[in-house]
């Protein structure tokens, strides 16, 4: 069977290959993807895959499906393909569109034989409002028995945890006055971000090591001689469990409410961006990624997990067993995702490689979930032990 998986991706390795470099020259940021949703709704459609596109309203998402011609379980591919503003497919998410593209076509191939269905999600926006997050909300993962998706990276990780993150907006309306000749008509709307950053870094003292708060002035006024009606501030509250998350960003909007109450302004607060829960990886899935990653004769250090930050993926692990593996696609550890360099990396034969290595790898987990009953049921029980 790794035969047979080795040999279709190999037939396909032209068209992967086109599909990866059309991505990856065309960089569109998220919820902007056309083109990137476009090439890969054409090679599933063109594979026999029947494609639902503006999956859930959303222009840029799609759901393909091939159903096999025996009974067995979901297998979900997640794919994504948003850029990175100024720095294009510096995260690699060329190479995860055509990882998963790549693995559903090799597993389309055997299901009619082995049994189960291939389903694909095209996720936008991972970088910022993850299309991910209200995929999970409408239960578009809760009838897959696995969601499978690997992330390039400068090393090599079965898996690993991510943090949950909420985006907060916080916007201030105070009232205008000339700044020199009447400020004590004025009520500075910037005066109540200000002091919301001052109250966050004394709080910092007081949160839990591994909790993140970081943000920026995305308004701050019009003109040094108008004081300020309007004020504005964003900020990504990160923390490595829902329930702790939750804490947190109370704690961070009474530090807004209570900077809004010492200057008169008026407070409004939302989300301004998705929420991400944190990524619960399946640990026997993990395993067998580590497993096939040997089998195909990766060297070297797999690691338990990568750096943490915070993906949508997250919100899919809560619904249905999930892995988030890494692939190195660099040789250099020093090259980290979100550069100019790693950028460079994404688009060589080397990445293209590597990445087809991983669709093997994959592939090669799924066909041993579809065909080995025992795997999947350690698998189902893990995630229903899990900590969610």
């Amino acid at each position: 069977m790794q035969k047979r998986i080795h040999e279709q991706i190999a037939s396909l390795s032209q068209e992967l290959k086109e599909l990866d470099l059309s991505i990856y020259n065309h960089p569109e940021l998220g919820y902007e993807e056309v083109h990137a949703c476009a090439v890969q709704v054409a090679l599933l459609q063109k594979h026999g895959f029947t494609v639902e596109e503006s999956y859930l309203g959303m222009p840029t998402a799609y759901r393909a499906v091939y159903k096999g011609k025996k009974p067995g379980p979901n297998i979900a591919f997640l794919a994504e393909y948003d850029a990175l503003p100024g720095l294009g497919h510096a995260c690699g998410h060329n190479l995860i569109a055509t990882v998963a593209c790549g693995s559903a076509l090799a597993l389309k191939s055997l299901v009619d034989e082995i049994g189960g269905n291939v389903y694909v999600f095209g996720c936008p926006a991972e970088e910022t409002s993850g299309a991910k997050a209200p995929m999970a909300d409408a239960g578009a993962f809760d009838d897959m028995a696995i969601a499978l998706i690997a992330h390039p990276y400068c090393a090599n990780a079965c898996g690993g945890s991510t943090i949950a993150l909420n985006a907060l907006q916080f916007e201030f309306f105070g009232k205008p006055a000339h700044a020199a000749g009447n400020p004590w008509d004025g009520i500075n709307a910037l005066d109540g971000v200000i002091n919301t950053f001052n109250m966050i870094n004394a709080l910092r003292q007081h949160i839990r090591p591994e909790a993140r708060i970081h943000g920026y002035i995305d308004h701050g006024g019009t003109a040094p001689n108008i004081v300020p009606e309007y004020a504005s501030a964003k900020f990504y509250v990160r923390a490595p469990k829902k329930d702790y998350l939750e804490e947190l960003s109370e704690k961070v909007i009474r530090c807004a409410e209570g900077a809004a109450l010492g200057c008169g302004a008026r407070l409004e607060v939302s989300h301004f961006e998705n929420s991400f829960d944190d990524l619960v990886t399946n640990e026997p899935l993990a395993e067998a990624y580590r497993l096939q990653l040997r089998l195909l004769g990766v060297e070297g250090p797999i690691y338990t997990e990568a750096d943490g930050g915070s993906t949508d993926t997250g919100n899919v692990s809560h619904r249905c067993p999930a892995i988030h593996p890494w692939f190195d696609i660099t040789g250099d550890e020093t090259i980290k995702i979100h550069s100019h360099e790693f950028q460079e990396c994404a688009g060589t034969d080397k990445a293209f490689d590597a990445a087809c290595r991983i669709m093997e790898a994959l592939t090669n987990i799924a066909v041993r979930v579809i065909t080995e009953p025992a795997l999947l049921a350690h698998i189902r029980e893990e995630f229903g032990k899990a900590d969610k």
